[in-house]
Parts: C-alpha cells; structure tokens; sequence
C-alpha cells in the first residue's frame, strides 16, 4: 500500500500534546482509509454511490478506533484511555462531517457516526485482539470483513469477505500500527522497521489546515496519486 506517511517525529525534541497528536493521528487514519477504499474498489468490488464510500470510510475509521483503544488498553489508565479515544472519535467525526457534508449536502452527520462507533465498540468487543504483537485476532477480522461487506453491492458480498479480512486488513494495518507507533502511543512489539521509506512523511495539523477546500471527486483523486 504506497501511502506518504511519517514514522517518526522531527529529531528536535519537543513536548506534544494529546490533541496535536490526536489531530495528527486522526488525519493519517483517514489517509490510510481513503487508500484502503481505493484498494476496495481497484479489486473492482461493486461501489456504487459516493455514500457507499462514506460508509466504508466509517467503518474503516471505526475499526481502527477501536484498534487504538485495544493497542493501549494496558500501557494507559483508563482515564486517560478513555479522553484519549474521545478525542480521536472527535477529530474522525470531524472528517466524516466533512466529506459526508460534501456528498450529501448540510446535516448532522456526526450524531449518526457516533452511533455506528458505538455500535462497532459493541460488536468487537467479543472479538479476539493479539495484545502481544498489536493487531486483530481472526474473529476481530472476520468482524471488520463482514461489516464492510454489508455495504458492499448483492454482487460481491460473499465474494468480499475473505479478500477483505486476509488480505487487505493485514496491509493497512500494518501502516496503521506503524503511524500509532510513529506518534509515541505504543512501543514496537512486531519487530516492523521503524520507517517505510523516503517517500513517506506524517502529515501534520498545520498541513492539514492550509489544504484548499476539495471536492469529493477531488479528495478520492488525490487518495490514488502516487507521488514521488
């Protein structure tokens, strides 16, 4: 999956707060997650609608917030742990308004993502999660793979699942892991390399606040180019 994204921070120390990091995270994983529809659909997987890819988008999102939740579940208090996840459900309900306000028109569309998050913090919680190397167990990928699918066309439903937990949810996560890793929440339990490679940098708040305004169509197009 080429992606730009940073695995560490700039060499000069300085002291960063939950919110930049949150605010960080939050705009990578929705990186990783316009990348990670792309691959969807370049397997010509039947996408229909730009709200089938919202959706998607939201599923996507919600698994790797839950992700998170698991990832630090024994390294922070579960104060911290909680703020820490609101805050990131915040900021990536942030971003669902945004595009799901561009495709659909004005709405509150936050209200109903929190409720699919809610939902999805339900339907995983069950699920198995490998705490000693940071990723899903099969039934926590099975899970992922089935609600994606759901949104999916009739056509490839049954076709979808296997591709989606066996192959596509190892390869994003796996950058997943590295970005969270990147940003000083977890420790390196997989023995991964620290970087990807040149190409790859972290994209900061700042950048984010100084991108123009885009389009749906815009944003999608831009997910797919391959830069230097």
């Amino acid at each position: 999956m080429r992606i730009r994204i940073k695995t560490k921070w700039s060499q000069q120390e300085r002291e960063v707060s939950v919110e930049e990091t949150v605010s960080i995270l939050a705009f990578n994983c929705w990186k990783i997650g316009m990348q990670t529809l792309l691959e969807i659909e370049n397997e010509n997987f039947q996408i229909d609608t730009h709200g089938q890819r919202i959706e998607i988008m939201e599923e996507i999102v919600a698994f790797l917030i839950h992700a998170l939740d698991r990832m630090v579940h024994d390294t922070i208090n579960d104060e911290d742990r909680a703020t820490l996840i609101q805050l990131y459900a915040q900021k990536m309900a942030d971003h669902v308004q945004d595009n799901a306000r561009d495709v659909h028109g004005a709405g509150d569309y936050r209200s109903p993502f929190y409720e699919k998050l809610n939902q999805r913090f339900v339907g995983y919680a069950d699920t198995k999660w490998d705490s000693d190397k940071h990723q899903a167990g099969f039934s926590m990928g099975r899970e992922f793979g089935t609600n994606i699918a759901e949104v999916l066309g009739t056509r490839d439903k049954k076709w979808a699942l296997d591709y989606l937990q066996q192959v596509l949810l190892p390869e994003f996560f796996t950058l997943y892991r590295k970005t969270v890793k990147s940003v000083g929440l977890i420790e390196d339990k997989t023995g991964e390399a620290d970087h990807l490679d040149g190409r790859h940098h972290m994209i900061t708040d700042k950048e984010e606040q100084l991108k123009q305004k885009e389009s749906p169509k815009d944003k999608y197009k831009r997910a797919n180019e391959k830069k230097d």
